[in-house]
């Protein structure tokens, strides 16, 4: 058998023993990807518990997913710190944020192996709907939508962000 000669240019996750091309993000996607991880990031510099890493490789169960934002505690970092290539254990928190092409029961089916492999939280966030669920388990589901503020107080205890503040992108204004 031949192997197949993968695109240095690409990211792929590694599902079921082959690889599975990460789709590049558009401009919306990878807005709210930072916009996320600013409000996430000030968080954290401020309470030094743990990490973000975007789109970081990890080991979940028995396939290598890269999240588009991940959180690992600090109290989870080895001693050694942060390992040269992907992460052997699970992060505490993984972030999907849906791309047009995404399939609900394919991004679902993700999100059930994250928990199964011992993730504490995944948030799905919509970009279309201007939604966050996150999931605890597959039965402990909060959505955050509208006027809410996104809080997570078991994992980020105080955090608190407006929606807005994720959702809403830059406008171009004219200068008068």
């Amino acid at each position: 058998m031949t192997a197949v000669a993968l695109d240095p240019d690409k990211l792929y996750e590694i599902v079921d023993g082959q690889p599975e091309e990460k789709e590049i993000s558009g401009a919306r996607h990878g807005g709210i990807c930072a916009r996320l991880t600013i409000q996430l990031g000030m968080y954290l510099k401020a309470n030094q518990i743990g990490w973000l890493y975007v789109e970081g490789s990890f080991q979940i169960g028995g396939n290598e997913r890269i999240p588009d934002l991940a959180f690992v505690s600090a109290a989870r970092i080895p001693p050694e710190g942060e390992p040269e290539t992907k992460w052997p254990i699970p992060p505490d928190l993984a972030v999907e944020v849906m791309s047009p092409n995404d399939l609900y029961e394919r991004v679902y089916a993700k999100t059930l192996e994250y928990l199964a492999a011992g993730v504490k939280q995944v948030w799905l966030v919509s970009p279309e709907h201007h939604t966050v669920t996150i999931y605890r388990s597959a039965t402990n589901i909060t959505a955050f939508a509208g006027d809410c503020e996104l809080v997570s107080e078991d994992l980020f205890p105080g955090f608190h962000c407006a929606l807005r503040e994720i959702f809403t992108s830059p406008v171009h204004t004219a200068l008068s």
